[in-house]
């Protein structure tokens, strides 16, 4: 069930995808700023020569061999986004829970008065909320 596409595309969709994974791999293989630069006008260049085609069965045919052209010149290891799915720091963003502020050091709080001090006041409005609304939850501690 992978390759069952989930939107249809138009032919000028699937050449612009193909222009940017074109660009993207010209990307890998030239680091220089201006050789790549060079490298994308030439590749921009080409796409424009042919973007006022209008045969359909020749335009599907000359995106089918980019498509080729593009796998064949495609990089071995290509240059990833650090937060994409295959990028090093993907997944990385933590939850820090509410109790770790717990923990902070006396000097730490110091820092922020005014946070710590509304902080305190919340934990104690959500206890009071919460014993009034669970009177059990109390009766449970108070035994213990």
């Amino acid at each position: 069930m992978a390759n069952i596409p989930s939107e249809l595309l138009s032919h000028q969709q699937k050449v612009c995808r193909l222009y940017k994974r074109a660009v993207r791999c010209v990307e890998d293989w030239f680091h220089k700023t201006h050789e790549r630069r060079y490298q994308i006008a030439l590749l921009r260049e080409r796409f424009d020569k042919n973007k006022d085609i209008k045969d359909l069965k020749y335009a599907k045919y000359l995106l089918k061999e980019g498509e080729k052209e593009y796998f064949s010149k495609i990089h071995y290891q290509p240059i990833t986004f650090a937060e994409s799915i295959t990028g090093g720091a993907y997944g990385r963003e933590c939850y820090t829970p509410d109790w770790a502020l717990d923990y902070w050091h006396p000097l730490e709080k110091a820092m922020y008065p005014k946070y710590f001090a509304r902080r305190e006041q919340m934990k104690d409005e959500y206890l009071k909320w919460y014993f009034e609304t669970y009177p059990e939850e109390k009766k449970k501690i108070d035994n213990h």
